[in-house]
């Protein structure tokens, strides 16, 4: 009698799983829904209303696709039609493995793809379908793994997939931030929810992908923007879909929410109303097996659990005021101050003296108690390797340095777990917040002009008049602090190197911010003094502009400031990108210089560029701009790499973005 249940329950709950597909939410050319896909290979449905792509089972491969064809193309002419889908996805560890491999989405002319493998084929291909015009396949890969045979740039990355895995597209997996368009980087295997817009506009024959974390609005710069017409490789029906695959690595691929369009953009997705998702549900277990297990060893162990959380607060605590001493610090020779002291002074590094984050630390204010000297602590991770190495750059590089226009490291302090740099204090801020924030005061030509002077002369002065030469790397208007009496100082050398000290300087961890970076860099991963000069041209637009180097929230003509302000002086209207906030009263030729001497300080083609001895004198008038200018500028080679600068650095195998200081204080 059981079992007789047990088999009419199982029939009217898979009849009610079929019946729900067949009513999803759908509309013209277009649906919408949280799990119910047409499933095959290893992919299995779940109750509470989402599906795994694959499992814990080796060499496995899952698909699950939308049960009706869709018309990807015009009767009329045979053009492809424009489409958008967006769906969040999640990767689960079911070990303590190495993870597995990614996922797509697919767009493929059969819900069963013939022949499609395991492994790092995604379930997609084999070694005789892969790269066959034949599969009239579009993919997007959420990758993994990174395999040498298909040319993946990581083993964490995003590509767009035609007929082949390898992509004809591919970025590290992020997205841009809409404030200021750096870029922050995701990690795929993190467990945690993500979401995706695929776009394609027929119009424009081009495809954007898009990715962000779950709850982030859709950024506006997408991850990938490819120009293709897909005419040729899709059929007049297609179906739209997922595939993953497994193999000696195991994982689960996790599809929470779906929605898909043709001719129109695709339904948001409900993220309140999305099916729980399956990581939390297993940290709640482990929660609640952890209770149970303190329960059963009884109060004993919960005592010596007790005892041993508190000896390590204690250690921790005197670990704080424990100092180290190294050869390095014997080296450099900066003043030592001790923790207890920057403690005391920045109130136990109370929020309320909290001045910024920067890519490498917070920032806080403290003063002296007997002197009341205020000065800036930057409060650097002690378990990142990266944080000490920017530690020791920035005491080893402005340590000794001394220049009117440079922030004065006054010291540092050293624990077990705390790395401390003291600088000037700065009470203006930095820059950009003068540029960008409306509750700042404007500042005026003069100011603008006086500040483009100072960071000349501190960048002349790093590359050309100290006894080495100092390449700064990440100049930018975040990087700039204002004295009381807005005079510049360049800050910030975490980034910073010393060619003495690396001659032979070449490496693929290209660093720096976005729409600062040179062509040549974001190729060899080699700065130079002329990388540093191409984003002082980018910063001198950016001021006399009131503009960011990339602004995502435009057009794609003025996506990119160098570019904006090049075409604007083809047009012979240069002048029309100054900054509306400032009054017409203003220098009109300085305006006109500072714009041109930009333009060429961010040519293309690294030998164009000046050195910053001259870019000096130009603005100090003791030179003139060349006379052959606007066939010097003209004569921008490679003028598309500036153009596509977003994306430039792709094609590297590293990267370091760094995050803008929210407020003052290096």
């Amino acid at each position: 009698m059981n079992k007789n249940l047990e088999t009419m329950f199982s029939k009217w709950y898979v009849g009610l799983f079929l019946l729900f597909i067949k009513v999803a939410d759908l509309s013209d050319n277009g649906f919408i829904f949280s799990g119910n896909f047409e499933l095959g290979g290893v992919a299995e449905h779940s109750r509470n209303g989402l599906f795994k792509l694959t499992n814990s089972s080796r060499f496995g491969v899952g698909h699950a696709f939308f049960p009706q064809p869709q018309n990807f193309k015009n009767s009329s002419n045979g053009s492809s039609v424009s489409f958008s889908t967006t769906f969040v996805f999640a990767f689960v560890d079911e070990t303590e493995q190495l993870p597995g491999h990614g996922m797509a989405f697919v767009i493929a002319p059969s819900k069963e793809i013939a022949g499609g493998s395991s492994s790092q084929n995604l379930g997609l291909f084999n070694r005789t379908t892969n790269g066959s015009p034949s599969n009239h396949i579009v993919a997007i890969e959420l990758d993994t793994f990174q395999n040498q045979e298909f040319n993946d740039i990581n083993h964490n990355h995003v590509g767009i997939d035609i007929n082949s895995l390898t992509s004809v597209k591919s970025a590290p997996a992020g997205y841009f931030n809409d404030e200021n368009g750096e870029f922050k980087y995701l990690s795929l295997s993190s467990g945690e929810p993500m979401q995706v817009w695929v776009e394609y506009d027929a119009s424009k024959t081009q495809l954007t992908v898009t990715l962000a974390p779950i709850h982030t609005s859709k950024p506006n710069l997408p991850l990938l923007s490819l120009d293709i017409d897909i005419s040729p490789i899709v059929l007049e029906q297609m179906y739209v879909g997922f595939s993953s695959s497994t193999g000696q690595l195991v994982r689960s691929h996790y599809v929470l929410g779906w929605s898909f369009q043709l001719d129109g953009e695709a339904q948001e997705l409900d993220l309140s109303q999305l099916p729980p998702f399956p990581g939390k549900e297993q940290s709640k277990k482990k929660g609640a097996a952890l209770v149970v297990g303190l329960s059963v060893t009884g109060a004993v162990l919960l005592t010596i659990i007790t005892i041993s959380i508190l000896i390590m607060v204690w250690r921790r605590k005197k670990a704080q005021f424990t100092e180290i001493l190294e050869d390095w610090e014997v080296q450099y020779g900066s003043h030592r101050f001790s923790y207890k002291e920057l403690l005391e002074a920045t109130k136990g590094f109370s929020e309320s003296e909290l001045l910024g984050k920067g890519g490498f630390g917070k920032v806080y204010r403290g003063v002296l108690p007997v002197s009341n000297v205020q000065f800036a602590v930057k409060r650097i991770s002690h378990n990142s390797k990266q944080g000490m190495k920017e530690f020791v750059a920035e005491i080893g590089t402005i340590g000794q340095l001394r220049h009117p226009h440079l922030v004065r490291v006054l010291g540092y302090c050293r624990g077990k777990e705390e790395l401390l740099l003291v600088y000037d204090y700065m009470p203006k801020g930095s820059l950009d917040k003068f540029l960008y924030s409306k509750t700042k005061v404007i500042l005026n030509w003069n100011q603008r002009f006086k500040i483009i002077k100072d960071v000349a002369l501190a960048l002349t002065y790093l590359h050309e008049e100290w006894a080495e030469v100092i390449i700064h790397r990440d100049i930018k208007a975040s990087n700039v602090l204002l004295d009381g009496e807005l005079n510049a100082k360049l800050g910030d050398f975490g980034l910073a190197r010393c060619s003495k000290h690396e001659r032979d300087l070449q490496t693929t961890h290209v660093a720096g911010t976005l729409g600062y970076i040179a062509p040549e860099l974001a190729r060899s991963g080699k700065p130079t003094p002329s990388t540093d000069v191409y984003a002082f041209g980018a910063f001198c637009l950016e001021v006399a502009c009131g503009r960011r180097p990339v602004e995502p929230r435009t057009s794609a003509k003025e996506t990119i400031l160098v570019d904006w302000v090049y075409d604007f002086w083809m047009e012979g209207k240069i002048l029309s990108t100054m900054d509306p906030k400032l009054n017409k009263e203003c220098k009109v030729e300085e305006v006109e210089l500072v714009l041109k001497l930009g333009l060429l300080c961010s040519h293309s083609v690294a030998e164009a560029r000046p050195k910053m001895s001259q870019v000096l004198m130009y603005l100090k008038g003791q030179a003139s701009l060349p006379e052959n200018l606007n066939a010097h500028i003209k004569a921008r080679e490679g003028r598309g790499e500036s153009e596509n600068h977003a994306v430039l650095y792709y094609s590297t195998p590293s990267l370091t973005i760094t995050n803008s200081l929210i407020s003052v204080g290096r």
